[in-house]
């Protein structure tokens, strides 16, 4: 298993750093420079996936800033993300000498979903399985980078929130988790980024419609991580991913989400 004194580092990557080759390369590069540091990449990619549905005819709803996925849509879904976005990143990596392997969640029967009661359609919510997979890749020097597409037990694709695939693989391999995203972290009432932020707070930015969008459904993820692993979980932003250094020397970077 993994050391517990070295835990291994799970980023969670999506939104314009994928239509950004030159932000994905910059990020890549500081993790290929994270010497004895094993880490997990986990990316969604909602930007292909909304251009792919659109080319085949297809609208994109969302509820609560999470993606509604019909059944009619699931395999052009995970085409794109297990498919095109994974491949693509991996090939990005690879070609930076980074020996990355491309997976997708229950790939290793490292993730199991349930469908999600939310009316959301083909959309799982993960649970941890087997770090089997991970705990050989990782020991052995592999970059895994995981897309959100996972599987039911009766093995019918589905959609994943990325956030919430990213916590579930930061559970599995009890890990420290980076929620990257298009901003420098989340916002206060007045505009103002936040260095901190715990679940009531986090509740009363919601419930004024401050906090909304994707951004909630990012908090909501961090906030369960926060809580299942006893500590702070970082958002911020991709753009600058020197940034990483400093969350491992033990410094806050964009907005740190508390445990209650």
């Amino acid at each position: 298993m993994n050391n517990p004194v070295l835990k291994p580092l799970v980023i969670k990557i999506g939104g314009a750093i994928l239509e950004k080759e030159s932000a994905l390369s910059a990020l890549l590069k500081v993790i290929s420079q994270l010497k004895n540091k094993q880490v997990v990449l986990v990316h969604g990619g909602g930007c292909v996936v909304d251009e792919m549905l659109a080319q085949a005819g297809f609208t994109t709803k969302k509820k609560h800033g999470l993606r509604i996925t019909p059944k009619d849509q699931i395999a052009l879904i995970s085409g794109a993300l297990a498919g095109t976005v994974n491949k693509a990143i991996v090939a990005t990596a690879n070609s930076m000498n980074l020996a990355a392997v491309g997976l997708s969640l229950n790939d290793g029967d490292m993730i199991s979903c349930t469908l999600s009661e939310q009316e959301l359609g083909q959309v799982g919510v993960p649970q941890t399985n087997s770090s089997k997979l991970l705990d050989v890749l990782l020991k052995t020097n592999f970059l895994p980078i995981v897309s959100s597409i996972g599987a039911l037990d009766n093995g019918d694709l589905v959609n994943v929130n990325a956030d919430d695939a990213a916590v579930a693989i930061c559970q599995l391999l009890n890990a420290e988790l980076l929620l990257l995203t298009d901003v420098n972290g989340v916002k206060g009432a007045n505009g103002e980024y936040l260095s901190s932020l715990n679940g009531a707070e986090a509740k009363n930015l919601i419930e004024q419609g401050i906090i909304a969008g994707g951004m909630t459904a990012k908090v909501n993820a961090a906030l369960h991580a926060a809580q299942q692993l006893r500590r702070s979980i970082a958002v911020a932003s991709w753009q600058s991913p020197e940034q990483i250094t400093q969350l491992l020397d033990g410094n806050g970077i964009g907005t740190q989400i508390q445990p209650n």
